[in-house]
């Protein structure tokens, strides 16, 4: 019986090979997206893959500390981590190599990453990103600006059908900190049941569990949905300074959203904290309508002592969710053809496959053929 496990074709759990194509496709998504951050003003900067363990745990990195793989670094015998998201690397070379750089400072980045374990059962562990922060800048246009550029670059690959909701991460913590909401406050395991229940949107959990905290809470639950009504229903809430001062800054933020792009469809999740647990203001996840993968999501957060918001892209989950787009078309080129004649071709969009023997242009995937100096197709 042949041993399966040695199959050469075999990866690890949650990795993959990407084949033609979605290789090039990928690519090319990745190229389109740069680009609409580049003509933003974001300029782009390359992270290793690897570096010592307790730069990538500094900061955001926390948040991903169990999620990063690590290695002994032969020569300085230090433990080293392959990065498992790339915001707190940019944080960093903001930090140190970019300290003296005008704020606010604009970055884009694009690469892989890996993770321990998969997000889902499905989910690879090898994860592509793309993705923008803008540091040095505290203000509700900040924050829109990085939805609206997250918008254009989905737009740009023909995703313009999209669903951002926002959320308030630390909304939920702000509440369970407040004594007077919270009576003698919630604390270790009541706290922690308190927040699974909000996690899971289970309301009868939260009434049974919030105490003074429950009917507040469980408002909050109700007032998820499109953001306009949403808005309405949370100015009617009785919330204390720091979670009211939260819900100002969305208000301004779906405001300048709206001036720029009044078209993109918005939604609101106030007690939505999953997934976000070093940011520190107004977050926003993108969907495809019609479809459940997360296209990306980020928001405000710190980057050391500055304030800092960003938009991390996926994009695999983005060209899954894109119409699958033409492919370039290849053209054979049989033996003698003058060189002149293929670079005419590529110059058009083809890509020219060069005859090197007795080939069949069918089976190498060509769609045409040179005939007298011109592509024709190869059924002709």
């Amino acid at each position: 019986m042949p041993d399966t496990l040695s199959h050469p074709a075999l990866l690890p759990f949650g990795l993959r090979d990407l084949l033609p194509p979605d290789a090039e496709m990928e690519a090319a998504s990745v190229g389109a997206m740069m680009a609409v951050f580049a003509a933003h003003g974001y300029e782009r900067v390359k992270p290793p893959l690897i570096e010592f363990e307790d730069n990538l745990l500094t900061g955001a990195g926390a948040a991903v500390a169990d999620q990063i793989f690590r290695v002994m670094d032969p020569d300085t015998h230090r433990m080293l981590g392959v990065r498992a998201d790339m915001t707190p690397q940019v944080a960093r070379i903001a930090a140190t190599r970019m300290a003296h750089a005008p704020r606010p400072l604009r970055l884009s980045y694009a690469g892989q990453c890996l993770r321990l374990q998969a997000q889902a059962p499905a989910a690879d562990r090898q994860v592509a990103q793309a993705g923008i922060e803008l540091i040095g800048a505290d203000s509700a246009v900040a924050d829109a600006e990085t939805v609206l550029v997250a918008a254009e670059a989905l737009a740009a690959l023909g995703l313009d059908r999209i669903s951002i909701d926002l959320t308030l991460p630390p909304l939920a913590p702000a509440l369970l900190d407040d004594v007077g909401l919270g009576g003698a406050g919630l604390s270790g395991p009541a706290r922690q049941a308190l927040a699974h229940a909000l996690d899971r949107k289970d309301a009868a959990a939260v009434r049974d569990q919030g105490g003074a905290l429950a009917p507040l809470l469980t408002r909050l639950l109700e007032v998820a949905g499109p953001v306009a009504p949403a808005l309405v229903a949370l100015a009617k809430l009785d919330l204390p300074p720091a979670a009211a001062a939260l819900v100002d800054r969305l208000r301004a933020v779906v405001a300048a959203i709206a001036a720029q792009n009044p078209a993109l469809r918005l939604t609101l999740d106030p007690i939505e904290f999953r997934g976000f647990a070093y940011h520190t203001g107004v977050c926003a996840t993108f969907y495809a309508l019609g479809r459940h993968e997360m296209l990306g999501r980020g928001g405000a957060y710190r980057s050391g002592q500055e304030p800092a918001t960003g938009i991390t892209l996926f994009p695999d989950a983005v060209l899954r969710a894109c119409a699958p787009g033409p492919r370039r078309p290849r053209v054979f080129v049989p033996a003698g053809t003058p060189g002149s004649v293929g670079a005419a071709l590529r110059g058009q969009g083809y890509a020219t496959v060069a005859a090197l023997g007795s080939d069949n242009p069918a089976r190498l995937g060509c769609t045409h053929i040179v005939r007298d100096g011109t592509a024709v197709p190869l059924e002709d």
